[in-house]
């Protein structure tokens, strides 16, 4: 009997307190969901830490709801909570809560076994601020098998990131997904300021002997580059809700295509239109109409 091999969303799992009421959100949760749209839910889970409170419990039916699957060790610390403002836009600034459960996400032998066999996981920055998480992830991505694609979806938040995680993680995976302000960031942080977007993309996956590097730019477009290639897509004119979730919406659905067997420039295509009708709907986890999944 062959072993599942699943696609992982790891990190952060927590509750965008958003003027509308609470919605369940955190990158990680959020990627799983959008991924096992196109695998398919039995073969896509979210693995964080809730804590030992109503808002754990509520974390659980939500996810039960999205027909998610979750690996949630409960940790003596409060589940995570961000208040999130938006602009006229839609555009979302975020106030995130520290010391809470997806902080510190123990590495047991339930999360041990989900790593020898996961197919794709996605990571990112934000849920490496505490040493308990960071060791947890790296960990993780140490013991998946040598064909597992590992997205470092960067996602800088407030001052939640060092140089130091961030090259470790860019050490540790085989796509890196960015958009255009994090570039600017990391130029600066790691000294070439003065090069061009695609020459800084090119330069970053040689360096780092990446598979892909996705480059999202809002409404200027996106780009996937591989070695020798680069796919460029047009962002759509939609009318805009907001913006909560639609990168990890973009990376789920990319990631999903591309283990359907897509081509990269059709994944880039179905991921620009999956982040697109997100923007047009309220939270980060809308149920899909059924033109989009086809």
């Amino acid at each position: 009997m062959n072993q599942k091999r699943y696609v992982v969303g790891l990190g952060e799992v927590l509750w965008d307190v958003l003027p509308e009421g609470k919605k369940l959100g955190g990158a990680p949760a959020n990627f799983a969901y959008h991924a096992g749209q196109f695998l398919g839910s039995d073969y896509t889970i979210a693995i964080s830490a809730l804590g030992k409170d109503k808002l754990a419990d509520e974390t659980i039916e939500a996810l039960k709801e999205h027909g998610l699957n979750n690996l949630l060790p409960r940790v003596p610390y409060p589940t995570g909570t961000v208040q999130v403002q938006l602009d006229e836009q839609g555009i979302p600034t975020y106030d995130i809560k520290e010391n809470v459960a997806w902080d510190n996400i123990p590495f047991d032998d339930d999360i041990q076994q989900i790593a020898r066999n996961c197919r794709a996981v996605c990571f990112g920055s934000l849920a490496q601020r505490n040493v308990v998480s960071r060791e947890t992830i790296q960990k993780f991505l140490d013991a998946t098998p040598d064909d597992c694609i590992k997205i470092f979806d960067i996602n800088l938040r407030q001052q939640f990131y060092t140089q130091e995680i961030l090259r470790e993680s860019f050490q540790r995976c085989n796509i890196l997904k960015i958009n255009d302000e994090e570039l600017v960031l990391i130029g600066r942080m790691f000294g070439y300021p003065g090069l061009d977007i695609e020459n800084k993309c090119w330069l970053i996956l040689g360096k780092y002997n990446l598979d892909m590097l996705v480059l999202t730019c809002g409404t200027n477009g996106s780009y996937v580059f591989t070695p020798g290639h680069i796919s460029f897509q047009e962002t759509p004119k939609v009318n805009v809700a907001d913006t909560v979730g639609a990168g990890d919406s973009f990376t789920g659905s990319f990631v999903g295509s591309i283990l359907n067997g897509k081509s990269v420039p059709e994944a880039h295509r179905t991921a620009v239109q999956v982040s697109a009708y997100v923007c047009t709907q309220n939270g980060a986890m809308p149920s899909y109409p059924e033109e989009l999944l086809q």
